[in-house]
């Protein structure tokens, strides 16, 4: 699949190589040949630059799940010092696909909570692809009781295709833990900041969605539900998925202009994985300056301003036409 349509980027990476070997064989030659090289290579990176700056809803979608792309425990242990790791919900167990701890960002203490997807097969299947069950939220709102207690503020990362659809989760109540998630972040009294870092699936990211400030990553998504499943629910037939993936305005610009995220985080040009340094680095500013913005208002306030957020995402007006 995501060969299918990145195929612009692995034809870029073979012309790359036919340029080192072009070269070596200048320098074996002796002939110099750097002026028609460097020629070559901007008019390259111009097309990769257009070819970027024109992704499609469902581009970006493949370019969120992206095999490379970074994890949250990447950005966790770039941007946060001395960090210390939570486990459990005190109940039934510890949920791999989500990480909850305390750390210092920049000397301010911060509760990170977080999806993480884990790279590599065996990585993935332990921390069950970034799908939290009940356990894993049940974690996340013991630590946000904490960081009220505390007084800390609260980073969230998000990064899951959703919630684990299983039957054993059902059974213990991954829609009733969600929902008290949400309900304690609605009324938290510390700030809280959300990024989404890659894709941001279903109720399972919505779950960490709640928030003062939203961002997302240029190349991050977020919706109600995949563009996949949507399709497969609509038309009963997954051909319909990249209008799907348009139709669901899930990409960080879509977003962004509706109202519901922030601000977008740039990344390099095609996508985090190329320069993660570039990318955490940016992640940093906007945790910042937010930060510094956020611990200065009023706690009434605060809340205030959070609830009104809230019932503002979905607004609609209602006009008569005439036929």
């Amino acid at each position: 699949m995501l060969k299918k349509y990145f195929d612009y980027e692995n034809n870029y990476e073979k012309l790359q190589d036919k340029i080192k070997e072009l070269k070596k064989l200048s320098e074996q030659l002796d002939y110099n040949l750097d002026g028609e090289i460097e020629k070559l290579e901007r008019q390259m990176e111009n097309i990769r630059h257009s070819k970027y700056r024109n992704l499609s809803p469902w581009e970006k979608v493949l370019l969120s799940r992206h095999p490379e792309r970074p994890v949250v425990r990447e950005y966790i242990d770039f941007l946060l010092d001395d960090f210390i790791e939570f486990h459990g919900d005190r109940l039934y167990g510890d949920d791999k696909a989500v990480i909850a701890g305390v750390g210092s960002f920049e000397g301010h203490a911060l509760t990170v909570l977080a999806h993480q997807k884990g790279k590599g097969t065996n990585e993935k299947i332990a921390h069950h692809f970034g799908m939290p069950h009940p356990e894993g939220y049940r974690k996340v709102e013991r630590l946000l009781l904490q960081s009220e207690k505390f007084k800390r503020p609260v980073l969230n990362l998000i990064d899951t295709p959703g919630a684990f659809p299983g039957v054993g989760a059902e059974e213990r109540g991954q829609a009733s833990s969600i929902a008290r998630v949400l309900m304690t972040l609605s009324d938290l009294k510390v700030p809280v900041i959300s990024i989404v870092t890659g894709e941001g699936g279903s109720g399972g990211a919505l779950a960490l969605g709640v928030c003062d400030r939203l961002f997302m990553l240029a190349n991050s998504v977020f919706s109600v539900i995949s563009a996949e499943a949507c399709a497969s629910i609509i038309f009963k037939e997954t051909e319909k998925t990249q209008e799907m993936a348009a139709a669901l305005k899930l990409t960080a610009q879509d977003l962004f202009e509706l109202g519901i995220a922030d601000g977008i985080i740039p990344e390099p040009v095609g996508g985090a994985h190329l320069d993660f340094d570039a990318t955490a680095l940016n992640i940093a500013e906007c945790i910042r300056k937010n930060l510094q913005e956020l611990t200065t208002v009023d706690m009434n306030r605060l809340l205030t301003e959070r609830y009104n957020k809230i019932r503002s995402i979905g607004q609609y007006t209602e006009s008569i036409s005439n036929f």
